[in-house]
């Protein structure tokens, strides 16, 4: 009886896409966005280092950023190289 009272209160959260337009039901575009992370783990194993871990979370952020800002991920690294290696300040993602 606890649990259907729970429910009744939070029904009108629990069932927000039904009364609002545009709400979606699942969790998608989470889904879909950490989606290319999670394959390339499975296929590669992982990291075998700190270092190599925290390389593969950067480059999976930027490259995710980049396509979602409809830029190019592979000119953003290149200028972001560049960047470095001449001193000036790296692109930013904001």
């Amino acid at each position: 009886m606890c649990f259907n009272r729970n429910l009744l209160k939070r029904y009108d959260h629990l069932f927000t896409f039904i009364f609002k337009e545009g709400v979606s039901p699942t969790n998608n575009i989470a889904e879909r966005g950490i989606r290319p992370a999670v394959q390339w783990r499975k296929i590669c194993f992982g990291n075998r280092s700190d270092n190599g871990r925290l390389l593969t979370a950067r480059l999976l952020t930027v490259t995710r950023t980049c396509l979602l800002q409809g830029r190019n991920p592979f000119e953003f690294l290149v200028e972001a190289i560049s960047s470095y290696r001449c001193g000036n300040s790296a692109p930013s993602l904001i």
